[in-house]
């Protein structure tokens, strides 16, 4: 089978990209490398033992799109490419509606024009806004808190419609909850262009000594320590989520996937976990609360487990070491 995965060379995309050649499917990778290096697709072959084709192409480029599927039989797309930042959302939110929305519109449309039929979306937890309660459901009722998460909510509506519409094609979403770590190897990992946004490569660049210190964004949350509480999965699992996806899209129509481990952890929950496992002290300031952030966020995966047979395997120490051991 032939995969398209778009942002491949990114963080999640990379590693799924890895889990997939090992599983023997045939990857095409497009990706701008906006946020990303086109030495990881090296890093690929080497993990992998196979080369992925590589098309250096933004998803605003509808011709570009259409000439991957051109030139190659596409029998699936996983959809990675996208910006991701709440706070740059928050700031920028008609370059994220443009640019996440307008994106994957291309893609769709160059998906039924050469005729592919199933589609893996990289959704997020954020659709579920601020919950009454954890953990989070598929069912809970959906709302955003920043732009960021409303272009995957319109996102998520957007491809309901089109199953209605197009009673071929077999759609799973797969809602994540929040990555980190890192490949065994070392050689891949979450190694984002600037300053990051996420905690995690915050954190190993603060014990590396290329940051000062990490800021953490509140520590007046009502939660048991005042910083926000996250479901954080290991990359690997989340990739291994998506080899799970493409095996179970024998049937037609959209179905709803929660991602994660089930179990929240604090922002110094994460510090502490971090520092004990590669002991090392990371110094830290509190700052004001990020816009569009929420006080807890963990999921009930149970569902993923009971029709892909997906469980997360890896621990939080796990995590911590895994991404200090990056590369």
């Amino acid at each position: 089978m032939n995969v398209l995965v778009t942002g491949g060379t990114g963080y999640i995309g990379s590693h799924t990209c890895v889990e997939l050649i090992k599983k023997g499917y045939d990857i095409v990778i497009a990706d701008n490398l906006s946020n990303s290096k086109s030495e990881v697709v090296d890093k690929i072959e080497k993990l992998s033992g196979k080369r992925p084709a590589f098309y250096k192409v933004d998803i605003l480029d509808k011709e570009g799109i259409e000439s991957i599927f051109s030139a190659h039989s596409i029998d699936a797309v996983i959809h990675f490419a996208g910006k991701k930042a709440v706070g740059e959302s928050v700031e920028k939110p008609l370059m994220y509606y443009h640019n996440n929305i307008t994106g994957t519109i291309n893609i769709l449309e160059a998906m039924i024009k050469f005729g592919c039929k199933r589609f893996v979306f990289s959704s997020s937890a954020t659709v579920y806004g601020a919950p009454k309660s954890v953990p989070i459901k598929e069912d809970f009722p959906l709302s955003t808190t920043n732009p960021y998460g409303t272009t995957k909510l319109y996102i998520e509506g957007m491809l309901k419609d089109l199953s209605v519409a197009n009673k071929e094609l077999s759609i799973t979403i797969l809602r994540y909850f929040n990555p980190i770590g890192a490949h065994d190897s070392g050689l891949i990992g979450d190694n984002p262009n600037g300053i990051p946004n996420n905690l995690m490569p915050y954190v190993t660049r603060v014990a590396k000594g290329t940051l000062p210190q990490l800021g953490i964004f509140g520590n007046d949350y009502p939660t048991h320590d005042g910083t926000g509480v996250r479901d954080y999965i290991h990359v690997i699992d989340l990739a291994l989520g998506h080899v799970k996806a493409l095996e179970h899209m024998d049937e037609v129509g959209v179905k709803f996937y929660n991602l994660g481990t089930g179990n929240g952890y604090s922002v110094l929950d994460i510090v502490k976990a971090f520092e004990k496992v590669n002991n090392i002290k990371i110094p830290y300031k509190i700052t004001e609360r990020r816009a569009g952030d929420i006080a807890e966020c963990y999921a009930d995966a149970s569902k993923a487990k009971d029709e892909l047979g997906w469980v997360a395997e890896y621990g939080l120490e796990d995590m911590c070491r895994s991404a200090l051991n990056q590369k």
